[in-house]
């Protein structure tokens, strides 16, 4: 194919697979089958692999991410992007209706559309073209996330009129059924699960890595135009239906409304629905229609007065506890799980919910055959609020110290309030523990994430981490979706990783406490397993940064008799068992850091890694001889500590710089 016919042929694929993005994302009224869509995919790879210069910014191909960020440039915004007054009582929406008529000279019309539970952002086009990206920040100065929000395939890349300039305004969520995918994979890679989908939507919005964002399965509704040229607009809902006309996806459960008692009745109709609603709104939104009365009404310096947020308040209801039953899960948490009759809450039956640990059932004092209230969390997650009233000779409920699945005693340290079952071999932890081992921070064994580790279990070719090593290729050809090349690669990914230093095993292992950093001061004091595995506490004690606690795990772990068991079939199997010690030297050498909260786009152990390969140390308390301390959200005592002693505190952006 020359060049020529490559544009022409880039062109049309280009168009065509924009059309049937918008059928499916904004429509949902797919026209083609997955197989036919991803065909076409593929042809417009190809051509774009042999004519990179066809790649515009637009081509559906820049959709998939891949582009990885230092940091997200400042935005300022040259409309505000505002937030709007809450109300929580009908009473408060006429009162807002009351002070409208007052200020009008004529009669209001308002439209009342569900408030989506989301982050708002901005997205601006030229020509026609989507540039630019930003989330709303402080309402004047957000960050640019161009890059994340082309991932969205609800978000069209090029408008169907190609007016000079247009910004609008929406709010990017998680679909429920992509949060409940989330949680899944979470709880599968022993990660600690997001609350909510608003939280997972903001979390995934602000990957540095945009294909990360790519695979979280975004979506948004755009409710507003903030400027635009070429085109003028005179109402709220002249505005929804422009920007439905360009190909943006507009929320389409929208009223206009005059009569206050006719808004209160659409609230309540969009509150019934919640449950109902693949995604999740906290409220409904009441807003003056007309542009011209807007300007009438003008603004506070907060928020604009033309508009009321009503926020609906969770649904509770009240049922019996007829079972506590206790789930061993992917890290060996012991989590008693209330059992009770049926309810109806948010459009849903629900007659389980978690009740977390034993602290939180004391504190509620939960007993067998209570009357219990129970809510969803985010409409999504249901959970027990509160105690009504005792059954007759109730007592209190203590979680039996004894893993259900496989019958080892459990265990609870003083410093955490989950109860563990310790055995690495328990057959409710298998799947999560084999995840681990092979992750990219552990054996890094390419190709086997959590859906092919699923494979292998359930195929019963995989009961341990050492079955791993004992596969071969006729085994892998077994499962579905295998061919030869991607079971020979498989293969190949094992076999390499027996090569790997000795702290990736001891990391891979999955030693409670025991992360990247520990695991490798761990082999520079001792430079083989056979070391590390006769060591006494005192010794590993004595290594910086470990203490009594730490050094127990370890002391304790290498003597449990499935671990030696397991530790000898991987040296019968070649694994090196030995460490090969490294000289520290980067931009961070001499430097102690402390973290504490959590961080946008990187885990606390990635963190670690991050300072400790450019020369850095971690520790886990804050002292005079702390020079940082690393703070995310919901920082704790840590924190407080380094303000009280003037240490210097620094975000995850700063530490990128300080390394840059």
């Amino acid at each position: 194919m020359d060049f020529e016919a490559a544009k022409t042929r880039h062109y049309e694929l280009s168009e065509e697979i924009e059309g049937h993005n918008y059928a499916y994302y904004v429509l949902d009224d797919p026209k083609i089958e997955d197989y036919e869509y991803d065909r076409l995919m593929k042809e417009l790879y190809s051509i774009e692999k042999e004519f990179p210069e066809l790649i515009t910014p637009h081509s559906p191909s820049q959709r998939v991410g891949g582009l990885a960020l230092s940091s997200f440039e400042k935005v300022e915004h040259s409309v505000q992007m505002g937030s709007l007054q809450d109300v929580f009582s009908f009473d408060e929406v006429r009162d807002f209706d009351t002070k409208i008529r007052q200020s009008l000279s004529s009669l209001p019309t308002y439209v009342v559309e569900p408030k989506i539970d989301g982050l708002s952002v901005s997205l601006e086009y030229r020509d026609g073209l989507f540039v630019r990206g930003s989330t709303r920040g402080d309402g004047f100065v957000g960050e640019d996330i161009t890059a994340n929000l082309k991932t969205i395939k609800s978000i069209p890349l090029k408008l169907k009129k190609a007016l000079p300039y247009i910004e609008v305004r929406g709010e990017v969520y998680m679909p429920k059924k992509s949060f409940e995918k989330l949680i899944k994979r979470q709880e599968i890679d022993g990660e600690q699960p997001a609350k909510n989908p608003r939280n997972a939507a903001a979390g995934s919005l602000r990957q540095k890595d945009s294909s990360i964002t790519a695979q979280r399965e975004l979506d948004i509704f755009i409710f507003n135009v903030q400027q635009v040229e070429g085109y003028e607009l005179t109402s709220h809902r002249q505005s929804l239906e422009f920007m439905s006309s360009l190909g943006f996806k507009v929320i389409d459960d929208y009223r206009t409304l005059s009569d206050i008692e006719q808004v209160i009745e659409k609230i309540n109709a969009i509150g019934e629905q919640r449950g109902k609603l693949s995604y999740d709104i906290d409220g409904a939104v009441v807003k003056v229609d007309d542009f011209s009365d807007r300007t009438v009404l003008g603004a506070t310096a907060k928020v604009p007065k033309w508009a009321v947020a009503f926020k609906y308040p969770p649904e509770e209801k009240e049922t019996v506890l007829n079972e506590i039953e206790i789930n061993v899960g992917r890290t060996g948490a012991l989590t008693p799980v209330a059992i009770f009759d049926p309810i109806s809450l948010a459009g849903t039956t629900v007659s389980r919910a978690t009740l977390h640990n034993q602290d939180i059932i004391s504190q509620l004092d939960v007993r067998l055959g209570d009357t219990i209230t129970v809510r969803k969390a985010g409409e999504i997650i249901p959970e027990v609020v509160c105690v009504k009233a005792h059954s007759e000779r109730s007592e209190p409920y203590h979680i039996p110290m004894v893993c259900p699945a496989c019958g080892t005693e459990a265990v609870r340290d003083d410093d955490e309030a989950v109860i563990r079952c310790p055995n690495i071999d328990c057959p409710a932890q298998l799947l999560r523990n084999i995840v681990h081992f092979a992750s990219r921070n552990a054996m890094n064994i390419e190709g086997l994430g959590s859906a092919n580790v699923e494979l292998l279990v359930n195929h019963g070719l995989v009961k341990t981490v050492a079955d791993l090593y004992a596969l071969t290729l006729a085994d892998v050809l077994m499962l579905p979706g295998f061919k030869d090349r991607s079971a020979g690669n498989l293969i190949s990914a094992i076999e390499k990783s027996k090569n790997n230093e000795l702290d990736r095993l001891i990391f891979a292992l999955g030693i409670k406490g025991i992360g990247q950093r520990s695991a490798a001061l761990l082999c520079e004091k001792f430079s083989s397993m056979e070391e590390i595995m006769s060591a006494s506490c005192e010794e590993i004690s004595a290594i910086d940064n470990f203490g009594e606690i730490l050094a127990e795990n370890v002391h304790n772990a290498m003597r449990e008799p499935h671990r030696i068991t397991l530790i000898e079939r991987l040296k019968q199997y070649g694994l090196n068992m030995t460490y090969t010690k490294k000289e520290s030297t980067g931009k961070l050498t001499g430097l102690k850091f402390v973290l504490t909260g959590t961080l946008p786009t990187m885990t606390r152990d990635e963190a670690k890694a991050l300072i400790e390969s450019n020369g850095g140390k971690c520790s886990g308390s804050v002292s005079s001889k702390t020079d940082y301390v690393l703070a995310g959200e919901e920082a704790g005592s840590k924190l407080t500590k380094a303000q009280q002693l003037g240490i210097s505190v620094i975000d995850e952006n700063e530490l990128l710089n300080m390394i840059k």
